[in-house]
């Protein structure tokens, strides 16, 4: 009776019988379309501040500010606001340009998304016990453009300091023109701040940056509150991937959230005025 040799491993792309492909599927399609939308919303340079409106080439004051519907309602994309007047062959140049490189270094670089965007768009591998491409020349990331990841740890300060930039954006979402109030546009803002704090305060170089290099957490004072920080980072940690995501989302519907107000496809409620 003839038998039939099992196949070897390096003749196979998987044995997997489950649908293993879905999530790296997944991953390009809302990383495409996350990067498709926050490039057009880059370029398209209008409509992220409530209180203001573009007219005859100049901004002003959007009426809907004017009659204290609307407060200092500001796109996290275009944050901190620079309005510049700068041309390049009579095109304007959008502030969010000068902006976004800075956070988008830290996602880029980001320990989790790096497994993402590697299984995804490189597939090396693009799942667990699945044959990826394989290259005999690759050396991990000491070689460009893989060494610019080491950025990572420098990029954590720009993301760090964003946090409280943002923190104050919320702040200035409740200045009306006629006193103070909290709308719905407050909280969406609010939440956004929270999600990419999650994110943010359980990275790798944050956890690191509080708890690394220290011998005995029990020894001093100094190193009890060291331990301490580091075991609420580390709770953070082991969500990462979870804020990682939900702060992606949380970004981009704040973003259009702010457009479809000053665009004025809605208004924004107000709860409570004082």
């Amino acid at each position: 009776m003839a038998t039939t040799a099992p196949k070897s491993a390096e003749s196979v792309r998987t044995l997997r019988t489950d649908a293993w492909w879905v999530q790296p599927l997944l991953t390009v399609l809302v990383l495409t379309g996350f990067i498709a939308y926050a490039t057009y919303r880059t370029f398209e340079n209008n409509f992220f501040l409530a209180e203001l409106t573009w007219v005859n080439g100049a901004w002003q004051k959007s009426q809907m500010y004017l009659d204290g519907k609307v407060g200092h309602l500001l796109s996290p994309f275009y944050s901190p606001l620079f309005l510049v007047d700068w041309r390049v062959m009579g095109y304007y140049i959008s502030p969010a340009i000068l902006i976004l490189p800075f956070p988008l270094s830290f996602r880029l670089t980001c320990y989790y998304y790096r497994k993402a965007y590697y299984r995804s768009f490189f597939g090396s591998p693009p799942a667990c016990a699945v044959k990826g491409t394989t290259k005999k020349s690759y050396r991990g990331e000491q070689v460009f453009p893989f060494v610019i990841q080491n950025l990572h740890r420098y990029a954590f300060y720009a993301a760090f300091a964003f946090i409280f930039i943002l923190s104050y954006d919320v702040i200035l979402s409740m200045k009306y023109i006629d006193g103070w109030g909290i709308s719905l546009g407050t909280l969406v803002l609010l939440l956004n701040v929270v999600l990419l704090a999650g994110y943010t305060f359980g990275c790798h170089s944050f956890r690191h940056l509080i708890g690394g290099k220290v011998n005995c957490y029990s020894c001093s004072l100094a190193n009890k509150t060291k331990y301490g920080l580091w075991r609420k980072a580390t709770f953070l940690n082991d969500r990462h991937a979870l804020f990682a995501w939900t702060s992606l989302f949380g970004v981009a519907f704040a973003d259009l959230y702010v457009r479809m107000v000053c665009s004025g496809v809605f208004a924004d409620p107000v709860f409570v005025k004082f």
